[in-house]
C-alpha cells in the first residue's frame, strides 16, 4: 500500500517514463470536436486508451451515434473497444465513451509498467490512424450541429 505522495510520485514517474520511451505529439484533447478527446487511463487494475465524448446530452448522442455508424471500421482498426452512451467517470459524470482496456496491470507495479506502455501506443496509434481518415465526418457535422443547437436556443429564448 502506499501514501497518497508515493502514488503520485509513482504515476508520475510512470507518464514521464512514457513519455520518454514513445515520444509522439498525440492528438489527445485536441481533435477539432469540441467535447471529444482521446484519453490514456492506468491505475491499480488496468489500463485503458478511450474516446470521450462529453457536452451536452445532445450533443454526446449525435457524436455517439457518428462513432456507432463508423463502427466496422473502427473495430478494423481499434479492435476489441466497448461502446458505453451512458458511461459514469468515478466523479459521477456523465458522458460516453469508447474504450480498449488491458487488465491484470497496475501502476503501482513497475513489472507492468513496459508491457503498458506498448499497450497505450498501440491501441492510441490505431485510434489516431481511425481520426486521421475520419475526423472530416466528424467536423462537418459537428460544426452542423453546433450551429443548429445555437438557433434553437436563441429561437427558444425569443419565444419567452
Amino acid at each position: 500500500m502506499y501514501s497518497k505522495e508515493e502514488a503520485a510520485k509513482l504515476r508520475q514517474e510512470f507518464w514521464i517514463s512514457f513519455g520518454k520511451s514513445f515520444p509522439y505529439k498525440w492528438t489527445l484533447y485536441k481533435t477539432g470536436v469540441k467535447n471529444l478527446s482521446f484519453r490514456f487511463y492506468f491505475d491499480t487494475k488496468k489500463a485503458m486508451v478511450c474516446i470521450d465524448i462529453e457536452g451536452s446530452e445532445e450533443e454526446r448522442r449525435e457524436c455517439f451515434e457518428k462513432m456507432c455508424s463508423l463502427k466496422g471500421i473502427l473495430i478494423e482498426i481499434f479492435p476489441e473497444n466497448t461502446y458505453q452512451e451512458h458511461y459514469f467517470l468515478e466523479n459521477g459524470k456523465e458522458i460516453s465513451r469508447i474504450w480498449v482496456e488491458k487488465s491484470q496491470v497496475s501502476i503501482h507495479n513497475k513489472e507492468t509498467w513496459q508491457q503498458t506502455m506498448i499497450f497505450l501506443h498501440k491501441r492510441m496509434l490505431q485510434i489516431e490512424t481511425f481520426w486521421e481518415e475520419y475526423q472530416d465526418f466528424f467536423k462537418e457535422d459537428f460544426n452542423h450541429i453546433r450551429r443548429y443547437i445555437l438557433r434553437k436556443t436563441i429561437f427558444s429564448s425569443q419565444e419567452k
